[in-house]
């Protein structure tokens, strides 16, 4: 099981990571976002930001469907979010490395090419 602070420590541990002041975690990466707390929205109620979910880049639709497919118990997505390559992740229900493959992926997807050349 992951927590927000597994997010935090791995999101920091990559090269050029920028952490965004936020009610919850908000990292980018050459100005583009890669992960973040989810912002909830309910009808009728304020938003709330959910740090037990994690909004990960995951680069296009074809992906974001797999994922939601795949491991539909750990991946939802929300309306707001249709069309959008993002997806969320409970962060309760991923293991810590299946988390650090998770970050990675989003924030080579990302990053600049000087930025991911160094990883490699």
């Amino acid at each position: 099981m992951a927590d927000v602070e597994d997010v935090c420590r791995l999101a920091l541990a990559l090269p050029g990571v920028e952490e965004i002041h936020s009610e919850g975690f908000d990292f980018r990466v050459g100005g583009k976002g890669f992960v973040w707390s989810y912002p909830e929205r309910l009808p009728g109620q304020p938003r709330r930001i959910r740090t037990d979910v994690a909004v990960l880049y995951v680069g296009d639709e074809a992906e974001k469907q797999a994922l939601l497919r795949g491991e539909p118990d750990l991946f939802f997505t929300t309306p707001g979010y249709d069309g959008l390559p993002l997806v969320m992740c409970r962060l309760a229900a991923v293991d810590v490395d299946r988390l650090t493959e998770l970050v990675m992926d989003a924030w080579r997807m990302r990053a600049p090419d000087e930025l991911t050349a160094e990883l490699t």
